[in-house]
């Protein structure tokens, strides 16, 4: 079986070289000024991502590329301007006020839909959802990672640490519904049944050989308000007594993964097993967040297959076989893609290739950039271009094609990442060799609807859909 599956590959890439030879070449382009409006710049921290999952044990840190915060130098925090307070109001009251009128929904495929937005604002990479836990709901600001399954937010009364946060810390004595897991149940199971004599506790670490990013706590269930018309009793989170890191001013994380603890598994019950995401295409837009099936608007979906793998069932696979840049097959066989497979994540932020594939990307982008003005490397992107005093950008496009046909179109913003406002590098890196497998990151997600069917074991692409 392994061995037709490396012939069928070899066939794919085959035919791939031959349609790319005979192909018109691919570009995107965007206007300086557009550029410079939709701040795309990442103010971040280092960037932090929950990316392998196994057990409660998350070992890998992804590798930092903004340069205010990296190298050493000690972060900063400062207030949230008055701009960010707005931007947060904004995304709040449009996730927890009942939305516009919309065309029905069938009843056999009920949805709910939330914005997303960007977290720079808050000073975290990841991207953003406000939500609600509790009864009466108390709001919170949360990342969202299809890498990890344990939903957590801080809670009082921190009895070990809490890091700062824009939100008020939730307190589950003022939700009626609140619930603290006991031992013995179910549920304490999945957190490796962990327990302080009556009452179940989780621990998790996002470290790099150490155990500096990390949350503990109490395993708690409360009611979670999506909309003020939606809510879902009961769901599993993780009450953070011990929180730490630099996770910004985020107050936790929405796990998305396929583990039972997830909120996506949880949901299930009531919106089936599909969930899907639109991450904004720069960072003055809003995309969304959909739990259950939404229809798409008159564009045909790219489906390619969810792959499972035992080590890391909590992961979702894709079989990324080869790259199409500006038209152009990247000449690396497909088993340097699939030997170790490859991870679809929300929380990682560039993607890593094999070290085969990424010196193909780069060389081939630096032929087709000839002529534009080179910058220096920052911090792990080592393909930068400085657009200053340019009336517009012109590169070439990339798409991402997987083992059985399907073709996932990038995003200029999915392309380039902005460590400053004209300074603009590759978004893809060559993958560490503590990553045992390479990632789509989110970066390369920007603009696509990115459709989780778990029960068709397939993931659907529809580019421009935010």
């Amino acid at each position: 079986m392994a061995s037709e599956r490396s012939i069928l590959c070899l066939l794919v890439l085959l035919l791939l070289c031959a349609v790319s030879l005979a192909a018109s070449p691919r570009f995107l382009s965007v206007s300086l000024d557009r550029l410079i409006n939709s701040k795309p710049h990442v103010d971040c921290p280092p960037f932090m991502s929950p990316a392998a999952s196994s057990g409660n044990k998350i070992p890998i840190r992804h590798p930092c590329v903004c340069p205010p915060y990296c190298g050493g130098t000690k972060q900063t925090r400062r207030d949230i301007h008055g701009h960010d307070k707005a931007r947060l109001s904004t995304l709040r009251q449009r996730s927890l006020v009942p939305a516009p009128a919309a065309a029905p929904i069938p009843a056999e495929a009920p949805s709910v839909s939330i914005p997303d937005h960007s977290g720079d604002f808050l000073e975290s990479p990841e991207f953003i959802v406000v939500v609600g836990f509790g009864t009466p709901a108390q709001p919170s600001s949360v990342m969202f990672d299809t890498g990890s399954d344990m939903s957590w937010i801080q809670c009082k009364p921190c009895s070990g640490y809490c890091h700062p946060q824009h939100d008020p810390v939730f307190d589950p004595t003022k939700s009626t519904t609140y619930v603290a897991v006991p031992c013995g149940q179910p549920l304490c199971s999945h957190t490796g049944s962990k327990c302080n004599g009556t009452t179940c506790l989780y621990s998790m670490d996002y470290v790099d050989g150490s155990s500096e990013w990390s949350t503990s706590g109490i395993l708690s269930q409360d009611t979670l308000t999506l909309t003020s018309s939606t809510k879902l009793s009961s769901i599993p989170f993780g009450c953070g007594q011990q929180n730490l890191g630099k996770f910004g001013y985020v107050d936790g994380l929405l796990g998305l993964g396929r583990g039972k603890l997830s909120l996506s598994s949880q949901a299930g019950h009531s919106f089936g097993s599909t969930f899907s995401y639109c991450l904004p295409s720069d960072n003055s837009t809003t995309g969304y967040l959909s739990i259950g099936s939404t229809p798409v608007s008159n564009q045909v979906v790219q489906y390619t297959a969810m792959i499972q793998k035992s080590s890391y069932p909590s992961l979702y696979f894709v079989e990324l076989v080869s790259i199409n840049i500006g038209g152009y097959i990247l000449p690396v066989p497909p088993s340097i893609f699939t030997s170790t497979g490859t991870v679809l994540d929300s929380g990682t932020i560039l993607t890593h290739l094999p070290g085969q594939a990424y010196t193909a990307l780069r060389d081939r982008f630096k032929f087709t950039m000839q002529g534009s003005k080179t910058a220096p490397p920052q911090e792990n992107l080592d393909t930068c271009y400085d657009f200053a005093g340019q009336s517009g950008i012109l590169i070439p496009a990339v798409s991402l094609i997987f083992s059985d046909g399907a073709v996932f179109d990038l995003n200029f913003y999915g392309i380039l990442i902005f460590p400053q406002p004209t300074i603009g590098c590759l978004a893809f890196m060559p993958r560490p060799a503590s990553t045992p497998f390479s990632i789509i990151g989110n970066t390369q997600q920007r603009s696509t609807e990115v459709i989780y069917n778990v029960a068709a074991e397939k993931i659907g692409f529809v580019p421009n859909s935010c």
